[in-house]
């Protein structure tokens, strides 16, 4: 009998709305959001409810400060008039908006408190910090019965990036249960130090404890979930392009620091490489795969060793022995036969990607973006490939490329639209085949998703829809809104 694996794996102005959802809320939390059916329902009404950030989204006459809209799930799936709109001018939230923040680059969610509602997190690796340029921050908007409200920061550290610059604290945010107590970890990427803590969490923000891991030189991407099946979630640090690995190395965490220097170090996987990165299980054997994704090329990068011309994805099995440093990883690109489209310098294949199951087969599938992929003429208008998992893991079998010039796919292809800059698949209205959300973040002023909803034979194009930011209740100025540039799935952020 197949096991089921815990997946982990970011205006004031903008009105300060809040739109109440009318049908949405509930007098109890539905089963508690750490688990895998309700991990991101944040009031408790049983429907996993969409975060999307819009972190371009101007604040008044601020450009750029930052927002994070959500749309409720129900079983009509998601729609903009029932949603909550989050900005650092929300009362209770902390912080105040300013120019060039950018909050609500990353996003994701786990409950912090314990309360049965999932709380949100946003990171902001922008955001300067007293005199310190792009210091970052990450903050935690909690969840309850009538939806999001009220706010902690989640402070770094003691010694977080002493005598750095530019850390970007936020940059990546991973939350999982890694010693079986119910209460989820927090780990938060950047170019500096990582950032972990254990909860449960209290309103402040303080969590029970917390450390600072400096052993690697960054820790900009970070994947969190249960690789071999103990009920337990692992973490695999990937710090990014270096000077001798431009496709990033891969690093199997074996616990915090400690007297002994070298004790509990990283494991490196040295046939692994990957920038972020997503955990599920795709051969519905238990145990959680990782899957990464490489999406600069030596064209991108001006250099030789980078990814496979127009980038690429990564698969390493999950077993009762976790993911081992012999494993090779399955890869895939465009010039993998059956994969739709073709290789091209440049495409960023794998720039972002989720793991989830479109049809309710059992066997989680992959959703890849390709947001610099040429669709005929028309440069950098984007595309995303759905590869289907099977119990011989992921394959080919049935893969399908979509564009806003496909057949049901609403709108029409143009020029820097990037449609495929972030996906993510996940299951909105209880039917129990994931949705397909695909960001279109420079779509017209203020960006798009697409979404369609799932079925046995996959996405249904026909009544699938585009939401805008405009119409969610973001505010775009002079800079471009950029709605849909970050989902709860992994997408790569420098």
């Amino acid at each position: 009998m197949r096991r089921a694996a815990t997946a982990a794996a970011v205006l004031a102005p903008l009105l300060a709305v809040a739109l109440t959802p009318t049908t949405a809320a509930a007098t109890s939390p539905y089963k508690g959001a750490n688990t895998a059916a309700v991990q991101d329902d944040f009031n408790g009404d049983g429907y996993r409810d969409l975060a999307i950030g819009a972190p371009y989204a101007a604040n008044g006459s601020l450009e750029e400060a930052g927002a994070v809209v959500i749309l409720y799930g129900s079983a009509s799936s998601v729609s903009t008039t029932r949603r909550t709109v989050i900005t650092q001018a929300t009362s209770g939230i902390p912080g105040v908006p300013e120019e060039w923040d950018a909050f609500g680059t990353t996003v994701t969610s786990a409950d912090l408190d314990r309360d049965g509602y999932a709380d949100l997190i946003v990171g902001t690796p922008r955001e300067q910090v007293g005199d310190k340029d792009s210091r970052g921050s990450a903050t935690v908007v909690w969840g309850g019965p009538r939806g999001l409200s009220g706010g902690a920061a989640i402070s770094p550290p003691a010694g977080y990036g002493d005598g750095r610059t530019y850390c970007g604290f936020g940059n990546s945010l991973a939350t999982g249960d890694m010693n079986g107590d119910g209460a989820p970890e927090v780990t938060i990427g950047s170019r500096c130090e990582g950032a972990s803590y254990s909860g449960p969490f209290a309103r402040t923000g303080k969590a029970a404890s917390n450390y600072l891991d400096e052993r690697l030189s960054g820790t900009r991407g970070v994947v969190m979930g249960d690789v071999n099946g103990d009920g337990r979630a692992e973490r695999f640090w990937l710090p990014g392009p270096s000077d001798d690995d431009l496709r990033g190395s891969v690093y199997l965490d074996n616990g915090p620091p400690t007297d002994d220097y070298f004790a509990n170090w990283p494991t490196e996987l040295p046939h692994a490489d990957g920038h972020a990165g997503q955990i599920g299980d795709i051969n519905g054997d238990g145990y959680g795969d990782l899957v990464t994704g490489i999406a600069d090329d030596d064209s991108v990068m001006n250099a030789t060793g980078a990814a496979h011309r127009g980038g690429e994805i990564q698969v390493l099995y999950g077993s009762a022995q976790g993911i081992t440093v012999d494993q090779r990883p399955q890869v895939f690109h465009q010039d993998t036969a059956g994969v739709p489209g073709a290789a091209e310098d440049g495409d960023q294949f794998g720039q972002s990607l989720s793991v989830g199951d479109v049809n309710a087969d059992g066997y989680a599938d992959v959703l890849v973006g390709s947001p610099s992929e040429a669709v005929g003429k028309l440069k950098m208008a984007g595309t995303s490939v759905l590869l289907r998992g099977s119990a011989s893991g992921l394959t080919t079998t049935k893969a399908v490329g979509y564009t806003q010039n496909t057949a049901g796919v609403p709108g029409a292809a143009e020029t820097g639209d990037q449609f495929g800059a972030t996906v993510h698949l996940a299951d909105l209205n209880r039917d129990g085949k994931a949705e397909t959300v695909v960001g279109v973040p420079t779509e017209n002023s203020d960006g798009c998703l697409w979404t369609a909803r799932g079925s046995a034979s996959g996405p249904v194009l026909s009544g699938s829809v585009n939401l805008c930011g405009k119409s969610a209740g973001i505010t775009v100025r002079s800079s471009k809104g950029y709605f849909g540039a970050a989902l709860a799935s992994p997408h790569v952020s420098n």
